[in-house]
C-alpha cells in the first residue's frame, strides 16, 4: 500500500503596493481580485477569500504542498502586476511591494480570517495599513526590525 500525504495549509497573505501607494483602482480592483483567484488556482491551489484597498492585498489561500509559499507568492504578485500592465496600459507606474506577510490559519478560523478579508474597505476606515500589518506582526509573534518592515 503506498503512502498518501495530506495537509491542509491555508495562509492569511498581504501585501501592499510599491510604497503603499494608492495604486489600485476602484474601477478595475475586482476584476484584480478575480484574477488572483485565477492565478490561485491555476498555479498553486485555491484562493478562498481575496480583499484589500487601493494600496494593498489580502488572501486567504489553500497551497498545495508540492509548491513552496515563497513560489507561490512570486507568481500570484509578478503575474497580477503583468496582468494589470497588459489590460490597463495607463497603469505603468502599477507594482507590489517586494516581500509580504504570510501567516498560518487554522480551520477554526477560516471562517473569521475571511470575513476579515473581505470587509477591508470598513475596517481601513479606522486603522492604516502600516497599523494593521504591524498589528498583524505582533499577533502572530513575528519578530522584525521597525526600521525594515516597510520599503
Amino acid at each position: 500500500m503506498a503512502g498518501h500525504t495530506f495537509s491542509h495549509h491555508v495562509l492569511h497573505v498581504v501585501f501592499s503596493t510599491k510604497q503603499r501607494r494608492p495604486l489600485i483602482r476602484p474601477d478595475w480592483r475586482t476584476r484584480l481580485y478575480e484574477y488572483l483567484c485565477g492565478i490561485a488556482r491555476q498555479e498553486f491551489g485555491c484562493a478562498l477569500a481575496v480583499g484589500g484597498t487601493d494600496n494593498h492585498v489580502h488572501g486567504l489561500l489553500s497551497i498545495r504542498t508540492d509548491v513552496a509559499v515563497a513560489d507561490a507568492l512570486r507568481k500570484w504578485k509578478s503575474l497580477s502586476s503583468k496582468w494589470v500592465h497588459e489590460t490597463f496600459p495607463g497603469e505603468r507606474i502599477f507594482g507590489w511591494q517586494a516581500g509580504y506577510g504570510s501567516f498560518g490559519v487554522s480551520s477554526s478560523n477560516e471562517e473569521k480570517v475571511k470575513a476579515y478579508i473581505l470587509d477591508q474597505e470598513q475596517h481601513h476606515h479606522a486603522r492604516t495599513f502600516e497599523e494593521e500589518f504591524l498589528e498583524l506582526l505582533r499577533l502572530h509573534k513575528v519578530d522584525y526590525d521597525p526600521r525594515y518592515v516597510f520599503d
